[in-house]
Formats: C-alpha cells, structure tokens, sequence
C-alpha cells in the first residue's frame, strides 16, 4: 500500500470527478490524501477513506493566495512522503508541481491532468506567449502529462518536456446516469415538464459565457423561428453573461423559444425530453455535456472547436459547425429537424460512440497509469 496524494484547486472536483482518480486510487488499496481548496461551501467535500488537507489555492495563477498554498504544500511534503502526487487544473497543478519539485527528487512520481490546455489551435498569441510558456517549464519537473483530448495529446508530445504523454478518455461518463432515450421515457418526461410532444427542443448545458458563446445559438433561433415554429430552446446554466444573453433574445424577438433555465441537478430529465443537443463552444477539454447527449442518444449539433470534435463526427454523431457561422448552426438543426433518417443515424451512432468515454473504461485507463507508477 502506497501513500498517494491528488489535489485540485476546488474542493469540489472530488465530487464531480473523484470516480476517475481518488476512488481509483482507493480500490486499488492505497493510502489516500486529498488536497484542495474545501473553503467555499460549494467545495466543501467528505469521505471518511481519505485524509483532506485544506490547501488555499486560488485560481488566478499570481494571487498571493498561491504562494501560501505552496508554503503549504512544500511543509505537507516534509511532513509526508507520497510516492504519487497526481494534480489537475492550471492553477493547482501548477502551484503543487512547483512544491514538489524536491519531493520528486527522492523518489515521488508526480502526475498532471491536462483538461484542456489554455494554449491550442486559435487561441489567442497571449494565450501562447504566457501558458505555453509556464507549462513549458513545469513540464521539466512532470513525470506523466495526461491528456483528454487529441490535440493537447499531440501538442503536450511534440512541444513539452514531461517523461510521458498519455491520452485518457476524459473523466468518465455513468451511463446508468444518462440511460438510452426511448419515445415512452420522452414523452412521459415532457408531460412531467410541461413539453409537448411535438416541441421540437434543443438543450445546451453550460455556463453562460464567452466560451461557451450562446449567443450564436440566440441568433440561430432567430433564424430559425419561422422555419420551426415549435422550436424550444433549453439553457441550462448560470454565468456572468446572463442579462445580455437575454436582452440579445429578447431584441430577436426569441425570448418565448430561448429558456434560460438557472442551475440545474436534472439534466438527465432535462436530456431525456430533447430532440437535438447543441454546443456552441468555443474551446473545450473534452465536454462533459456532449458526452451526456452522447449516452442518451441525442444528435448533435457542434461548433468546430477542440473537444467537441473529438467527440462528434460531422455526418456520423452530428454535425460539426464553423466556429462562428450562425446560417450554418441554423441550417445543420434544420436539418435535423426535418430528416428523421438523419436524427435516427446521428442517434445511433452517438450511442455506440459514447462506449469508450464510460467510467468503467476510463478506470480500467487510470489503473494502468497508476500500477505502472507504483509498481
């Protein structure tokens, strides 16, 4: 049995992703620490298998708070000797590779999860200039780099410097969770929400931001109203762009298709009752809410975008957009729409595609990153 450590910047990752690296870690009979951020009553987290350390990370990489979260980490290293650290996110993993710069030196194997690399294929030079350039360095002192996505994995292997890159299927999807959709589930879903059966609905879930750019789906359902007059269009998720988003569906005159549904603990229900899942990101990890869609069986409708490619096939899965091309997005629903072929391929296909993003197949990937590192 080996002591183990994984930290992250929120506390709560352990509930949204622990099944893909601490509870791993757990089944394989390790002692196993845990290390984040547990201040914020969202980050709050218990499990009596593992020892918490608070550590104060903040999430902007030049906050004071850092330095003390590395003060931390680096006497938590004197006090305990881990033979794995395993970090995930920029902030975190940055200020705990940092800190165990000399524990590695003895002997400590130190892993980073990459969920999506702030430097990639369009994004801006500063991007660039300042991200590639820390993840440059902290690549020295990083034994494996994994990676969730195609294109961070060939970045991560010809321009950084870990011992290792290797390529995971993301974090895990519960297909229990998200079960197939069926026309009985659907329609019995839409009486309990007060749908009707033929609303033609597409759901996005996602905080309301630049990144994830819900403003071309408002001016898709702009152009769209009058080709599908039952169209309902579902927003699941909060974020600092709220008010515009909706003074831009209200100036479309869509404000009666466009929902913004808040916070939402029910996107099962809420992916059960849709017709099409939607995303119009702009970059991407590998998206949680695709690979939701994906096990339910919903087609797709994509913007082209690191992530989301990865997942969505064009013509296979869904279709796959141009970054910012509303007629585009608004042709490919229409589509959709009006070729149920289309829609029963696209939902086929996202089925039997979603298999390989499972829990059980990324744990089966993990365990063999960890076994091979305590061994």
């Amino acid at each position: 049995m080996a002591k183990v450590l994984v930290t992250a910047h929120l506390g709560r990752h352990f509930r949204i992703f622990g099944h893909y690296d601490y509870k791993v870690l757990l089944e394989l009979g390790h002692e196993v620490h845990i290390a984040a951020n547990f201040n914020d009553p969202i980050d709050q987290f218990e499990d009596d298998r593992v020892i918490k350390h608070q550590i104060d990370f903040a999430r902007n990489p030049y906050s004071k708070g850092n330095i003390r979260a590395y003060k931390q980490l680096v006497k938590l290293f004197e006090k305990i000797h881990f033979e794995l650290i395993h970090t995930q996110s920029p902030a975190g993993g940055a200020v705990t590779r940092l800190a165990a710069k000399v524990t590695r030196k003895k002997g400590t194997k130190v892993i980073y999860t990459a969920h999506g690399f702030h430097f990639f294929k369009g994004a801006p030079k500063k991007n660039w200039l300042m991200y590639y350039s820390i993840e440059k360095i902290l690549s020295r002192i990083t034994g494996i780099i994994i990676t969730i996505n195609d294109e961070d994995y060939v970045n991560a292997l010809n321009n950084l410097n870990a011992e290792e890159v290797k390529h995971v299927h993301g974090v895990g999807i519960d297909l229990e969770k998200f079960p197939p959709q069926t026309a009985a589930k659907k329609f019995a879903m839409r009486e309990k929400y007060n749908y009707r059966n033929e609303d033609f609905i597409l759901i996005y879930a996602g905080e309301l931001s630049y990144r994830k750019q819900q403003d071309l789906i408002i001016k898709s359902a702009a152009k769209l109203k009058d080709e599908i007059p039952n169209l309902k269009i579902l927003l699941a998720g909060l974020g600092a762009l709220e008010e515009k988003f909706k003074s831009l569906a209200k100036d479309l005159k869509v404000e009666h298709i466009v929902q913004f549904l808040g916070y939402r603990n029910d996107i099962p229900n809420l992916m059960m009752l849709s017709d099409v899942a939607i995303s119009a990101s702009r970059q991407e990890g590998l998206p949680v809410n695709v690979m939701e869609a994906m096990a339910t069986g919903l087609p797709l409708v994509v913007t082209d975008c690191r992530g989301n490619r990865d997942l969505v096939v064009d013509g296979e899965n869904g279709f796959v957009i141009n970054l910012k091309n509303v007629r585009e997005f608004s042709d490919a629903i229409k589509n959709i729409y009006i070729n149920k072929e289309i829609h029963l391929k696209f939902s086929d296909n996202s089925l039997e595609m979603v298999k390989q993003y499972s829990i059980d197949k990324v744990k089966v990937e993990m365990k063999s990153i960890y076994n091979n590192e305590l061994k």
